[in-house]
């Protein structure tokens, strides 16, 4: 599975920044004003996290394979 280098770059910024960034907030929320299901929300957020690098590294593995020279 190749990726664009635009699309890569926009899902390794999400991977990297906009997800744990939204997982660390809504934990935080939660614990001070209540909102439900806070371990939840997160774990599914890691969850997606976690799968999204699985699949940036192996695009970029996959790159790498076919541009060595």
């Amino acid at each position: 599975m190749l990726l664009s280098n635009k699309v890569y770059d926009i899902l390794k910024w999400i991977a990297q920044f906009l997800l744990p960034a939204v997982g660390t907030l809504y934990f935080t929320l939660a614990s001070i004003w209540g909102l439900p299901y806070g371990e939840q929300v997160v774990g599914t957020i890691t969850a997606m996290d976690t799968f999204l690098g699985v699949l940036l590294g192996l695009s970029s593995s996959q790159y790498k394979k076919e541009n060595v020279r």
